[in-house]
């Protein structure tokens, strides 16, 4: 027994399913957890003295590679003068201006402790400024795990959310309105039959909770323009895309504004921190400036600010990063289409720069239906390959492959030659 399934067994004991998150199960790939010893660079090592190339990245924000030096003395320097005060500090001031004057559509911004809590706060400030009650959210994306937002929706529009979790009262999720990705018919139906109730249309502006799920073309302006129309804001979750596809996300990728915007843990450079921010007007609706209440005791942690400031100083200084993470994608997800096609397999590889997702399927994915078409017993054979090879990708169809700056050519040539080799 390896001293990760020992580790695993331990667990299971204390923590529900073994995992302080369900995404670190390896339940639908018949694996047991790795459990991580240390990082650096493009690579992860487990207790058992393994090493991995990693395209996990910790869930997006490792975009500089682990374990990155600048970080850590940023860090180090940080902790010297204490890890919490629970009272304002100067890393936090810097961090907001930092943003917000390089952000066009970021006039002000709150700090919190998850890409959970800013979404939540986002859609109570949304609530609170339009005076509307209805959110359109998408099938497929995932929003957090706040009660409104775990709603799924099956192939089709619903005009009423069913809740998607045990614990979650119909209630919560009667005012949450399900659309379909890529559709910008549904959307408009669910505004019609809402009476223009809807508060604010909250969307990945990349799919990358079902998969990767690029938005088609027209897709995101449309939300644009029917949100102007009528009356609603337009949310952008940019937890997976904020700060990775350009250092303006998706929102500056793809030259659109949305209203509010949602970050995660890339700010914190892997720290757990998120925030949520926008225009002025909307923001100002935020205690204690504004009657929307919300609060964190440990919003704007200044380790996590320090760490999260060296993080963005570093993209904003160096931002040819996203040309490298952009041609390293199109050599890592051309090279698994060529290994494909060329081996016959039925597949879909999505991808926007640096995220990518393999589809075991003959079906075009452009939304949650089509990504569902996926075999996931043909991507858990292929993922226990890759990760007894020393490739370490999410234990999830429906999760995104990340690059980093770390990651070298010889790590991306290798990665293909052993899929080549299972194929």
């Amino acid at each position: 027994m390896t001293r990760s399934e020992e580790l695993f067994q331990r667990a299971v004991k204390r923590i529900p399913g073994g995992v302080n998150s369900p995404v670190r199960a390896y339940g639908s790939v018949t694996e047991a957890p790795r459990f991580i010893q240390g990082a650096v660079g493009s690579k992860i090592f487990d207790v058992d003295g393994n090493a991995y190339i990693d395209y996990i990245d910790s869930w997006g924000p490792m975009i500089l590679g682990h374990n990155d030096e600048r970080i850590k003395d940023a860090v180090i320097k940080a902790s010297e003068n204490g890890l919490s005060f629970g009272c304002a500090t100067e890393k936090e001031v810097e961090m907001a201006e930092f943003i917000c004057e390089r952000i066009p559509h970021v006039e002000m911004i709150r700090m919190v402790n998850s890409g959970t809590e800013a979404v939540m706060s986002a859609i109570r400030v949304a609530r609170g400024f339009t005076g509307k009650t209805k959110i359109i959210k998408f099938a497929g994306c995932y929003h957090g795990h706040t009660d409104a937002m775990l709603v799924s929706a099956g192939s089709g529009v619903m005009t009423s959310g069913v809740p998607d979790s045990a614990g979650v009262p119909k209630g919560c999720t009667e005012d949450t309105m399900i659309a379909v990705y890529n559709n910008l018919e549904s959307v408009k139906q669910l505004f019609d039959e809402c009476n223009d109730q809807v508060a604010a249309v909250i969307v990945e502006p990349v799919g990358a909770n079902m998969g990767v799920v690029p938005p088609e073309d027209g897709f995101l302006q449309g939300l644009r323009d029917l949100c102007t129309k009528r009356g609603a804001l337009l949310i952008f979750d940019e937890v997976i895309t904020g700060f990775r596809l350009s250092f303006s996300g998706a929102a500056g990728f793809y030259q659109i504004t949305p209203d509010l915007v949602t970050y995660g843990k890339i700010i914190g450079a892997g720290m757990p921190v998120g925030a949520y921010g926008g225009r002025r007007e909307i923001m100002e609706m935020v205690a204690p400036a504004g009657p929307v209440y919300q609060a964190g005791t440990l919003s704007g942690n200044p380790i996590a600010m320090a760490a999260g400031l060296e993080q963005l100083k570093i993209l904003w200084e160096d931002q040819e990063i996203y040309t490298r993470l952009y041609q390293k994608g199109q050599m890592l997800y051309d090279g698994i289409r060529r290994i494909f096609l060329e081996k016959d397999v039925d597949f879909q590889v999505n991808s926007v720069s640096s995220l990518g997702c393999v589809f075991f399927t003959k079906e075009k994915v452009v939304d949650y239906t089509s990504a569902k078409t996926s075999d996931t017993r043909a991507f858990s054979d292929y993922f226990q390959y890759m990760l007894h090879h020393g490739v370490h990708l999410a234990p999830s169809q429906f999760e995104a492959m990340f690059l980093s700056d770390a990651h070298t050519e010889e790590d991306i040539q290798t990665t293909l030659e052993l899929m080549e080799g299972y194929f």
